[in-house]
């Protein structure tokens, strides 16, 4: 561990331990700070579908000298194919392999969640102390220290709180209990899981729309799992409210609205029942106004989730955990400048990141009817057929998040 000649060693407690409370952890270790990671989770919950990194997040990596360790556990998924009924692609965007422009449906670099936070843990757990098994439950705070008080009835004090606990953020709804509602909604769910690979599943990742605004997804990233993937456009109580029902209700809700869907269907649904991992969200973004009040402060999603659809949700932790780190170690004795700094200097970046992300386009990835999908298909094997979103990503200038620029590294020169 590397720490600043006479700088001061802040006690830090991390609620939370996904990727950008590890990225944090990480940064602020390497500070000379110590380091509390609680999870609520009792092991290390490195589980997930797959995740991709891009732009400003592929830099993060590499200024941890990371990136070659991400490279040794990248999935093998050479683009994306749309497929009608029968399982015939219609139209496939290849990834953009040639190191030059803008990403396309598939990164360069595509990663399971869970080796990505093996990667993390392995670079950060001998210098941070990692709580299994235990969240905070509530804190208070004052001009010098913060009081956690944690779920299994103990407290301890602490410099600064970091709430990095995701898109349902609790610490965000303690520490900002006044904001108006922080979630931008688009009326998109999603579920997704894993099933045995058979034979016809390739690295391509196949997409099969369904009317009804309903889509299904297959991606492989091992030789003996696949991930399926339902995705449905539906504005109801229902289906806002299904993400907070016991697991066997949400399966039960996701096997209803595919009933009729066709393709592979039946496979996933059967698979659904005995998958060793199951997710159901409603897509959204968190927006809010500030991400800091007195010594707490909001990291990753539960800052600034900017949705799957974005291209740019783990990118933007670990960029996020970067500028963050680098404030708290050039102002360790002045953390109101630090946290206001973060907030100014990463702003512009989620806006970017989270601009990506419209709902007209989304819709159009996710017809109500079957002449709008004939449509669609039509038109992106037009342009497939023409190398247009070839040709888009090489020549563009800019991948997702724009030409904003990664600051310096968070550990300042002159560390011993």
């Amino acid at each position: 561990m590397t720490k600043f000649s006479g700088a001061p060693s802040l006690r830090v407690l991390m609620a939370g331990g996904g990727v950008a409370g590890h990225a944090l952890a990480f940064w602020l270790t390497r500070g000379g700070h110590r380091v509390t990671v609680a999870e609520r989770f009792p092991a290390l919950r490195a589980a997930g579908a797959q995740v991709d990194l891009r732009g400003q997040g592929i830099q993060a990596v590499q200024r941890m000298g990371l990136l070659d360790a991400v490279r040794g556990k990248l999935v093998d998924e050479a683009g994306v194919a749309f497929v009608d009924a029968r399982g015939k692609a219609r139209a496939t965007i290849m990834a953009n392999t040639s190191g030059q422009g803008r990403q396309t449906l598939t990164s360069e670099y595509e990663i399971m969640r869970g080796d990505l936070i093996r990667i993390l843990n392995d670079a950060t757990k001998d210098d941070a102390e990692f709580v299994f098994g235990k969240s905070v439950a509530g804190f208070e705070q004052d001009d010098h220290r913060v009081v956690a008080h944690f779920s299994d009835g103990s407290c301890g004090e602490f410099d600064l709180l970091v709430g990095a606990d995701g898109q349902g953020s609790r610490i965000r709804r303690a520490v900002l209990p006044d904001a108006p509602d922080p979630y931008w909604r688009v009326g998109i769910h999603m579920a997704y899981w894993f099933v045995p690979r058979i034979a016809s599943d390739s690295n391509i990742r196949d997409t099969y729309m369904v009317p009804g605004g309903r889509q299904i997804m297959r991606r492989s990233h091992n030789p003996t799992e696949t991930q399926a993937y339902f995705v449905l456009r539906e504005e109801s109580e229902e289906a806002s409210a299904i993400h907070r029902a016991p697991v066997e209700r949400q399966q039960e809700f996701w096997a209803n609205r595919f009933a009729d869907a066709g393709w592979q269907t039946e496979r996933f649904t059967e698979g659904m029942r005995t998958s060793p991992f199951f997710y159901s969200q409603e897509i959204a973004q968190v927006r809010t106004d500030t991400w800091s009040k007195g010594r707490v402060v909001l990291a990753g999603d539960a800052a600034h989730c900017a949705s799957p659809y974005s291209g740019m949700g783990i990118s933007g932790g670990l960029v996020g955990a970067h500028v963050l780190a680098g404030e708290i170690n050039r102002h360790p004795t002045d953390l109101p400048t630090a946290l206001a700094n973060y907030d100014h200097v990463l702003r512009p970046f989620i806006n970017e990141i989270q601009g990506q992300v419209t709902p007209r386009l989304l819709r159009l990835g996710l017809p109500m009817t079957q002449r709008a999908i004939d449509v669609f298909q039509a038109t992106t094997a037009l342009a497939c057929f023409l190398r247009v979103p070839d040709l888009a990503a090489r020549l563009s200038k800019e991948d997702r998040g724009g030409n904003w620029q990664l600051p310096e590294d968070p550990v300042p020169t002159g560390t011993v």
